[in-house]
């Protein structure tokens, strides 16, 4: 299996203001863009061609991964003029796959980490002679997911969407967002309209009597839709629990690119990254957060669980817990926010005039 599809056109609406000014699959994590990691992942897993499906700030992906030789891999990118939903997705790029009818195809999302044995995921569709095979992950609560129940044989019996009641909970299995395709399905899907695979064309396969195969995996899953969670797997990526080849360093409770400044008595741990340029003042204490290129943390601010956009300056003494700080903002000395407060790029806090928590 040598090529694959990567869905990276969403807007992440929920990660702003992450996203104002960069695409999801682009925000650092543990260092590097999110989405090299997944490049990694798949190259690794000996996938050698890759069409990027693109739509929001299109034209920031081929500037920075070129025709993806530096990875091993040859990239290709189509834009989107409307949104498609990911089946339209999907579709909109099938020209540009070289695969025959009857080969897999890989399609992964552009915002989920994974420790997906991508190789196994291959096999199970190819031994069973599925149609299309789904990653499915266990989950404690199935309540905001697609559920996928399978029979005995791993066989998908249904598409269950985001169950309301005990009664609906069936199963713990959900939909974890890899999938291959026979290319022949591929064509199946609708052009010039908005798509969705969950909502439609699994659904439709599965009521023709195609083959829909789970396959469950339950290593490390998380979906990055929200701060929290972005905040969360860069530093899974750091310590070493979330798997790539692509973090730039030993795994370890930090991770600070070489063109970053640290004071000898800062304090980073739980898996914290400082970017390329950023600077931590003396005493400083960071935990399980990141810093992107060029933020500045004066001295004796503690950070806590937090993102600090690109150029973004934190105070002398500023507290942040579970804080979203977007790019170029500038927060005063002796500030306090908490509890998932954002705070949008380039504003600016006057020092010691905000002690509030938000779950905005």
């Amino acid at each position: 299996m040598t090529e694959a599809i990567l869905l990276v056109g969403g807007k992440g609406t929920r990660l702003r203001p992450l996203t104002v000014n960069t695409p999801k699959p682009m925000v650092p994590a543990a260092g590097v863009p999110f989405l090299t990691h997944q490049l990694a992942r798949a190259r690794a897993a000996g996938v050698e061609h890759i069409v990027l499906a693109t739509s929001y700030l299109a034209e920031v992906f081929e500037p920075h991964f070129g025709d993806g030789s530096e990875l091993g891999l040859s990239l290709e990118y189509v834009t989107e003029e409307e949104p498609l939903g990911t089946g339209g997705a999907i579709r909109n790029v099938a020209s540009r796959l070289r695969s025959g009818p009857d080969d897999p195809v890989l399609i992964f999302n552009g915002d989920i980490l994974t420790g997906l044995d991508i190789g196994a995921l291959v096999d199970t569709h190819s031994s069973s002679g599925a149609d299309v095979s789904l990653h499915l992950t266990r989950v404690d609560d199935p309540r905001a997911f697609g559920l996928v129940p399978t029979d005995p044989t791993g066989r998908v019996t249904a598409f269950l969407e985001k169950p309301q009641t005990p009664e609906e909970i069936v199963t713990d299995q959900i939909n974890a967002g890899a999938y291959v395709f026979r290319r022949s399905v591929i064509d199946t899907i609708p052009t010039g309209r908005p798509v969705s695979v969950e909502r439609e064309t699994f659904p439709e396969l599965l009521a023709s009597g195609a083959h829909l195969q789970g396959m469950v995996d339950s290593t490390y899953w998380l979906d990055l839709g929200t701060p929290q969670a972005f905040v969360r797997g860069s530093a899974d990526l750091v310590l070493g629990r979330a798997p790539s080849p692509a973090v730039p360093g030993r795994c370890g409770d930090r991770l600070v690119l070489p063109s970053a400044r640290v004071a000898p008595d800062a304090k980073l741990t739980a898996g914290t990254v400082v970017g390329a340029g950023a600077v931590v003042g003396e005493g400083a204490r960071i935990t399980g957060s990141t810093l992107l290129a060029g933020a500045v943390v004066e001295p004796g601010a503690v950070i806590t669980d937090s993102l600090i956009g690109a150029g973004a300056r934190i105070g002398a003494r500023t507290v942040l817990s579970g804080a979203v700080i977007g790019d170029g903002a500038r927060i005063g000395a002796d500030n306090e926010l908490r509890d998932g407060i954002r705070v949008w790029c380039d504003a600016t806090l006057p020092p010691g005039t905000v002690r509030f928590s938000s779950d905005q």
